[in-house]
């Protein structure tokens, strides 16, 4: 098994003050990958991606492996079952919630089948909380993101759940080091009241920044892993997610237009992860262009050439089950070539 190429550990993680600084390696994933089979896209991405393999999301076997479906598996006392409008919070656990966790189950039984002996940072994906709330609807049947006490209740079961998920992946690969992706494409939504009620017929109110932040603070807080925020949605408040504490902010290049936030974000030393390929088929191109482009990007930025090696993880834009097999494999590959043109000559 390859192993990832341990990086300096002597500074502090930002947003912390203290403790050793997270390793980073060069390209990622994502999250979702095409098709059905853990064992065969955990053998894609430890192969494609050695140097930080992340646990593949299959959203193409159904219900319970969807964005909301796979972090509802997780939540600890909390319950949710499937209706035809949706996932909904529910007072006792139903045969979806329980596919939900055997679908989960069985991805752990690929990571450690595939990536038992493997040493260096791995990547674990789970939806955030905001995203989360916005995608359950309560019993009254309204969405669970209206009401303050279920976000909150939300929030902390996640956080319980994600921490024993951590546990879980650590015991399946004890030379792992684990960073934790919480994927919030709704926040934009949410802030700027772009979210849909359930009767589609009108908007949710927007939720104050502040309020945003202080849960998302919360819940990074109680994660026992570096946390990478992730949102490939127009306008994502990067300034927000780094005030929430996340050691990482992954987002698409061609979205974010915000240079003052990233700036920011670089000087506070948060990694960025950076989306450079479509998560859907299309020609990419060479490798060397990519790098030339984010190159090109980071002088914008105005800082020194040989410190983005160092500051950035290519990815994908976003995940990728909607492509192809064969698109998965290549875009995959070319993020990891891509990072090789970054480094100092």
């Amino acid at each position: 098994m390859t192993s990832a190429t341990d990086l300096p550990d002597d500074s502090s993680e930002p947003g912390t003050g203290d403790g050793p600084h997270p390793v980073w390696g060069p390209a990622t994933g994502v999250g979702s990958l095409p098709g059905t089979d853990p064992v065969e896209a955990m053998r894609l991405v430890v192969g494609e991606l050695p140097d930080l393999p992340h646990l593949p999301e299959l959203p193409g076997r159904g219900a319970g492996s969807d964005l909301i479906g796979r972090a509802a598996a997780l939540l600890v006392d909390l319950y949710v079952d499937l209706t035809p409008a949706g996932w909904r919070l529910v007072a006792r656990p139903g045969a979806d919630l329980r596919r939900a966790q055997e679908a989960l189950a069985r991805d752990l039984d690929a990571l450690y089948d595939v990536a038992e002996r493997y040493v260096g940072p791995l990547k674990v994906q789970v939806t955030g909380p905001w995203t989360l709330a916005a995608g359950l609807e309560r019993s009254r049947g309204d969405r669970a993101v209206v009401d303050t006490g279920a976000r909150r209740d939300l929030a902390q079961s996640l956080a319980e759940g994600i921490s024993a998920h951590v546990a879980a992946v650590t015991a399946r690969v004890p030379g792992a080091s684990v960073l934790v992706q919480l994927d919030e494409p709704s926040v934009p939504a949410v802030l700027q009241g772009g979210l849909p009620t359930v009767s589609g017929f009108g908007k949710l109110s927007a939720v104050e920044s502040n309020v945003v932040e202080e849960l998302l603070t919360g819940l990074v807080e109680q994660v026992p892993a570096p946390v990478v925020v992730h949102c490939c949605a127009q306008r994502a408040p990067l300034d927000l997610f780094r005030a929430a504490g996340a050691h990482g902010l992954s987002f698409d290049l061609g979205l974010v237009q915000d240079l003052d936030a990233v700036g920011t974000a670089i000087e506070a030393g948060t990694h960025l992860l950076v989306g450079v390929v479509p998560g859907t088929d299309t020609d990419l191109g060479r490798p060397k262009a990519t790098a030339s482009r984010v190159q090109a990007w980071w002088r914008e930025l105005g800082f020194p050439a040989e410190e983005l090696a160092g500051a950035v993880t290519l990815t994908p834009s976003c995940g990728l089950a909607g492509a192809s097999q064969a698109y998965a494999r290549t875009a995959m590959a070319h993020v990891r070539e891509a990072a090789k043109y970054l480094l100092p000559e």
